[in-house]
């Protein structure tokens, strides 16, 4: 690949994150359609159910684009979905060249796209910067490969490693700043969940207050079903699940689960990759971090440290491995690892 090819690759991943929180279970998608080594027209996939990254690319091109590259972030889809298939349409438009980062691993596309558009005569080309179509991808790719959600591990921390006193008051921790970047996260992935200690004593409402956003699915692992329903969690407002070995009968919003008590994360996560839910932000409590750590069910961790000191109280999990960054938000700082070994 061309350092050309490269550039208008980069152009593609940015337009595909402006789908960020609005296309999934969708992978995000962005295209660049290229000729006389300018860009003529370029889209990505905007909204579930809605038109494709190639269709809105094609819509908004300046000239005809017979004989132009088209750079994609993923393999265009070859068949009826909520959309048409639009290999036939880059097949229509008598595209020259299609150059793509990786290829759909969703089984009613994987290699057919690609297979058409060679069948058509257009040159194709697999793999420009595929490890970055990968990480933006990353969600897709590991619900598609593992059939479980990509699984998010956050929680904050004081500077001697505690996430809450001992009455397990842990407001606040972090600063202003941090907390609104987590309503963003909150608006970027499909699921939040919860264990029984946070929900009973923070009373979360794990939404998207302080960010333009739609609000996760809450999840709640609550065993033996002893939760208030006067929580804000139960308060029927957003679409709630509750993990229980007792469940109750269903009402508006709140949906009761079987809880399997012998390995209860992996069930769990099986029930969620059945419901389609292809990511979840784990917050909290340490006990259930722990859990998923202990397990090797982590794809990602992101750790706010703050300059308070506690001195006593509950202990924050215990992360090891080498961190992928260190960003500081105001006077926090945030640390982020990605799990190499799962």
């Amino acid at each position: 690949m061309s350092d050309k090819d490269m550039l208008f690759m980069k152009r593609a991943f940015a337009l595909a994150l402006l789908g960020m929180g609005k296309v999934a279970p969708n992978p995000l998608v962005g295209c660049v359609i290229v000729k006389n080594e300018k860009i003529i027209g370029e889209g990505f996939h905007q909204a579930y159910g809605a038109a494709h990254a190639e269709v809105n690319a094609i819509k908004n091109a300046t000239t005809a684009i017979a004989g132009a590259t088209v750079y994609v972030t993923l393999e265009p889809c070859a068949h009826y979905g909520k959309t048409p298939p639009c290999a036939d349409l880059l097949i229509a438009k008598k595209v020259a060249r299609v150059v793509m980062a990786s290829q759909d691993p969703f089984e009613a596309v994987n290699g057919t796209g690609i297979k058409r558009l060679k069948a058509a005569g257009i040159q194709v080309e697999i793999g420009c910067m595929q490890e970055e179509g990968h990480h933006v991808n990353r969600r897709f790719f590991t619900s598609t490969s593992k059939n479980r959600p990509y699984i998010i591990l956050k929680w904050a921390q004081t500077q001697d490693h505690f996430v809450a006193r001992t009455d397990f008051n842990s407001k606040w921790i972090s600063n202003p700043l941090s907390r609104q970047l987590v309503h963003k996260w909150r608006s970027e992935e499909m699921g939040i969940l919860v264990g029984y200690n946070t929900a009973k004593h923070d009373n979360p409402r794990l939404t998207t207050r302080d960010w333009q956003g739609s609000n996760p699915t809450r999840i709640v692992i609550d065993p033996r079903n002893e939760l208030n329903e006067a929580l804000h969690l139960f308060d029927g407002t957003q679409k709630t699940l509750v993990f229980t070995q007792f469940p109750k009968k269903s009402r508006k919003n709140i949906t009761y689960h079987t809880l399997d008590s012998a390995d209860p994360i992996t069930a769990i996560l099986d029930q969620l990759h059945q419901l389609n839910i292809q990511s979840i932000l784990v917050e909290g409590g340490t006990h259930t971090i722990e859990k998923f750590l202990s397990l090797n069910l982590w794809d990602e961790a992101r750790i706010f440290t703050s300059p308070q000191k506690f001195s006593r109280g509950i202990q924050a999990p215990k992360m090891v491995g080498l961190p992928h960054q260190s960003t500081q938000i105001s006077n926090d700082t945030l640390t982020t690892y990605y799990n190499e070994h799962n």
